[in-house]
């Protein structure tokens, strides 16, 4: 995967997964748009859309396929899945996520696609993932209202799940998923390829920062950028040096290392807490990994703080160039469960026309004035392999 450009937008328009000012994330999702498509050189028109996994709803389903031409096509792979989809289900909830396809070929059970394998019948189980209405017409509308158009649509913890590769773990062990944000913290759990469910706590990293600044009085983002790069997780002994200097009027402030940690610890312990009681079942009933994504992943020191719920703990952080981010793993693995649809979709439809990036890519021609930009050294390099 080749990443041209990543572009972010504050805004003000979600909370706990609500979408509260439609207005907003329509101003930014049209600016982060625009700056692409300036840097890229064509416009992007469709984009891949990642919902949260709050009151998800997963279905299993398993069909017979007969095969009339002796020999598996594409067709009836697709008869199959469509036959599954056709099931009965909540009238409230829609369909988002197609996965966890296996097919079972003459005994032999794969993930792979069976094209051209010799059988009369072959069966197919299927995972079908569900959102609720209400959710999911609320981030599409907000597309819509951006004059763009959906891709595809993905749950964010089945993408997480591409991107880091759970899916692929061992058979017979439990994987626990901490996506860890602002203002939510999801835990998922993934078991035998799959994904089992989802739990959404409305409260992340942000109630961190609460007693901070109402400690010190400091504006939010001078909190956020605090506990980001100092490491004040940990439990050893913290110097009253200064850290941080401000002014309030004629009044001069200081905090230092020490009170930046006495402050913000109770609330981390507290959140620990909360979520080891969820893991330590899980951990107790056999083999079973802890990861933590997200952009709460970017504070300091994170990575030896998860050790406080299991040893084996990790933080994820993606290996791909140019998004070497927490907080970009649903957009990676979007892509990732995008291609695999799209393999029995077959489906060619991308972001613009392909006849206007190749020639943007023949021209070298962007709408951006910075010629010497890194996307455009990268996309010249990409050319150049091809």
């Amino acid at each position: 995967m080749n990443i041209l450009r990543v572009e972010k937008v504050r805004h003000n328009g979600i909370e706990n997964q609500k979408i509260v000012h439609e207005g907003s994330i329509t101003k930014a999702l049209m600016k982060a748009c625009e700056n692409c498509s300036n840097a890229l050189g064509y416009k992007i028109e469709r984009v891949l859309l990642a919902v949260p996994s709050a009151n998800m709803k997963k279905m299993n389903g398993k069909v017979s396929v007969p095969v009339k031409s002796g020999k598996i096509q594409l067709s009836d792979i697709k008869k199959g899945i469509n036959e599954v989809i056709m099931s009965d289900h909540d009238e409230n909830l829609e369909l988002v996520n197609v996965g966890g396809v296996r097919y079972n070929v003459n005994g032999i059970s794969t993930r792979k696609l069976p094209l051209q394998e010799e059988c009369d019948i072959f069966s197919m189980e299927i995972d079908l993932f569900y959102c609720d209405k209400e959710t999911l017409y609320a981030y599409a509308n907000v597309i819509e209202k951006s004059n763009l158009e959906i891709l595809d649509i993905c749950l964010d913890a089945y993408a997480i799940g591409e991107e880091a590769a759970l899916f692929e773990q061992p058979v017979g062990s439990y994987i626990v998923l901490i996506h860890l944000e602002r203002q939510t913290t999801t835990l998922s759990l993934f078991s035998h390829g799959k994904l089992l469910n989802s739990e959404v706590l409305f409260e992340g990293y942000g109630a961190w920062l609460s007693p901070l600044a109402n400690e010190t009085g400091l504006k939010a983002d001078v909190c956020t950028r605090l506990l980001m790069e100092n490491d004040i997780l940990s439990h050893h002994e913290y110097l009253d040096d200064p850290v941080f200097l401000w002014a309030e009027g004629k009044e001069e402030k200081t905090l230092s290392l020490k009170q930046l940690h006495e402050v913000v610890i109770p609330s981390f312990e507290r959140w620990s807490q909360i979520m080891k009681n969820a893991c330590d079942p899980i951990l107790e009933s056999g083999p079973c990994q802890i990861v933590l994504c997200g952009d709460g992943c970017d504070i300091s020191g994170m990575e030896k703080a998860v050790k406080c719920l299991s040893e084996k703990a990790s933080v994820y952080i993606p290996q791909t160039i140019g998004a070497r981010d927490s907080s970009l793993c649903s957009v990676l693995g979007m892509f990732y469960a995008w291609r695999e649809i799209n393999m029995i979709r077959n489906n060619d439809m991308i972001v613009t026309e392909q006849r206007l990036i190749d020639e943007t890519l023949k021209g070298g021609k962007t709408r951006n004035s910075d010629e010497t930009g890194f996307t455009k050294k990268l996309r010249n390099i990409i050319l150049n392999e091809k």
